[in-house]
């Protein structure tokens, strides 16, 4: 018989699939640090300001984590239940957070000192926000369905809206009109609100056949446009065309959590129950990347610099993945410069001469041989505190008012920490305990500005409670019963002049009504 050699083709074998540029930069975000939290972690925010701290919100504490290391460097813990949407200012000097009870606090960030409490929703706040145009301004957003702006100096509500009828989960003031606000809400509507009228003047969404709670919603940086969540389904708007869906889609399998821009808002990162996160290129709104996790996200923030990418889990798990930008990225970095050697004679800007060489000026510049990942640190003298923002700081209100009663401190200094003694209850515990040594000065200031528009209405309340507190002892020291007659007589006087120029205001309105008469 004659055999046919059989001939084998080989296949060869199939090429690995290329990343694309994009996907390739996405990856540089590696080595992810996972920290395990007791509790599921439902907010994390990064500073704007440098070295972009961030604030990890996780039961009732609020953690601020160094991005270089990794590690705690505050906790505020000053909650009486769950803490919720912990959020850093645009300069990084305060922290506001929520809580179960209703509560709204802003924090110092490294005192931790609860510098305001804002008391006026009765159910949990879940959204609470510095507006990145009016620092002194938070936005806070309620299960009792309504959305607050307030003023932090003065504890005062700017406004309140009640056009939602469900839980308001999330929230933000645009940044490009601190009057805008855009919120969304279990009642499945998306609705943006104008503080200057206090109306709500668009609604988006709210189809009742369908009814989905929103979950999130965001603002693009430019102010026309706006995405939402509700379920896995992401939606885009048009604000400018009157709060028209442009497109909707879905690429997650269960419901979104969170929304994050990266620094430029070229692009849209998404985290979802289904463990995966999501990188959208903004033009297209196709998928460039999928990153994926161990638990259901809840959060997600990518830092300003685009070096850290922070996701929360419901299983208390906090991960940080980071990227290690290339030196042209990291040379206009003013906190940190990339050295080009690792000797000590780099910190000295150049090298120095070899033995017997004397000081040459020469153009040629050595080669680096340093390590690059070396950093060189720029020294800041820290600034040094006045006497009294020191005392108030270790809570000595009556020694800090002391120490602005003097003759060389200008009368701004002194009424501004009487302001901020009446804004954290502390003006009686200052005025206490004085004997007329003591009492002297408070008075002498009294009686010198009584008169002054600037500060007339400040030391009017100042006085009635000096005189609240000191009646019973008056007549017991000659000094302080003549500074009291003093105060008397100037406000006495004060109120005369007042009747004297409302008659002559209104005689003057009467010559200008009459010539005005006499010309038509």
């Amino acid at each position: 018989m004659d055999y046919q050699p059989v001939v084998v083709q080989r296949h060869a074998r199939p090429a690995a699939a290329k990343h694309s540029p994009e996907s390739r930069y996405w990856r540089q975000f590696k080595h992810p640090v996972f920290i395990k939290e007791y509790a599921p972690v439902t907010s994390i925010q990064f500073s704007p300001s440098k070295p972009h701290r961030y604030a990890v919100t996780a039961a009732t504490r609020v953690q601020i984590y160094a991005p270089r290391t990794q590690k705690v460097t505050k906790t505020i813990s000053r909650f009486k239940d769950v803490a919720r949407s912990g959020n850093i200012r645009p300069d990084g000097k305060l922290v506001v957070a929520g809580d179960d009870t209703g509560l709204v606090q802003v924090f110092d960030i490294n005192s931790r000192a609860i510098l305001r409490t804002l008391d006026s929703h009765k159910q949990p706040v879940h959204v609470t926000k510095f507006s990145a145009l009016a620092p002194t301004q938070v936005l806070s957003c309620s299960d009792d369905t309504t959305v607050k702006l307030w003023d932090v100096p003065s504890q005062i509500e700017v406004v309140t809206f009640h056009a939602h009828t469900d839980y308001v989960r999330s929230g933000e003031v645009s940044t490009s009109n601190p009057h805008l606000i855009l919120t969304g809400s279990y009642d499945a509507t998306m609705r943006l609100f104008d503080t200057r009228t206090s109306q709500c003047e668009m609604i988006m969404g709210g189809d009742t056949s369908n009814a989905v709670p929103v979950e999130q919603v965001k603002m693009f940086p430019s102010g026309t446009m706006a995405l939402s969540t509700a379920g896995p389904i992401l939606r885009l708007w048009d604000l400018v065309a009157g709060g028209r869906c442009l497109r909707a889609f879905s690429n997650h399998q269960k419901t979104i959590t969170s929304l994050a821009f990266d620094g430029s808002a070229g692009r849209l990162l998404t985290g979802s129950l289904d463990h995966m996160v999501k990188v959208y290129d903004v033009g297209s709104y196709k998928v460039v990347h999928t990153m994926r996790y161990p638990a259901p996200v809840l959060c997600l923030a990518i830092s300003p610099d685009e070096t850290h990418i922070a996701a929360g889990m419901s299983d208390g798990t906090l991960s940080v993945r980071r990227r290690q930008p290339k030196a042209s990225e990291g040379a206009d970095q003013p906190f940190a410069v990339a050295l080009k050697s690792g000797a000590f004679e780099t910190f000295l800007g150049g090298t120095l001469p070899a033995i017997g060489q004397g000081r040459t000026k020469s153009k040629i510049k050595p080669k680096p041989t340093g390590d690059v990942d070396e950093l060189r640190i720029e020294s800041r003298r820290t600034k040094r505190l006045k006497e009294y923002d020191r005392l108030l700081k270790g809570f000595k209100y009556s020694a800090a008012l002391d120490s602005v009663l003097r003759k060389n401190v200008p009368p701004t200094t002194t009424f501004s920490l009487i302001q901020e003694l009446i804004h954290r209850d502390g003006l009686r515990s200052a005025l206490a305990g004085r004997d007329d040594v003591l009492l002297e000065p408070v008075l002498r200031l009294l009686v010198k500005h009584v008169t002054d528009p600037r500060f007339g209405e400040m030391v009017c309340d100042v006085s009635s409670l000096v005189i609240e507190m000191y009646t019973p002892v008056l007549g017991q020291s000659p000094l302080i019963d003549s500074l009291f007659m003093r105060l008397r007589k100037k406000v006495l006087a004060e109120i005369r002049f007042q009747k004297e120029l409302v008659k002559t205001k209104g005689a003057l309105e009467m010559i200008f009504a009459s010539a005005t008469l006499t010309a038509a």
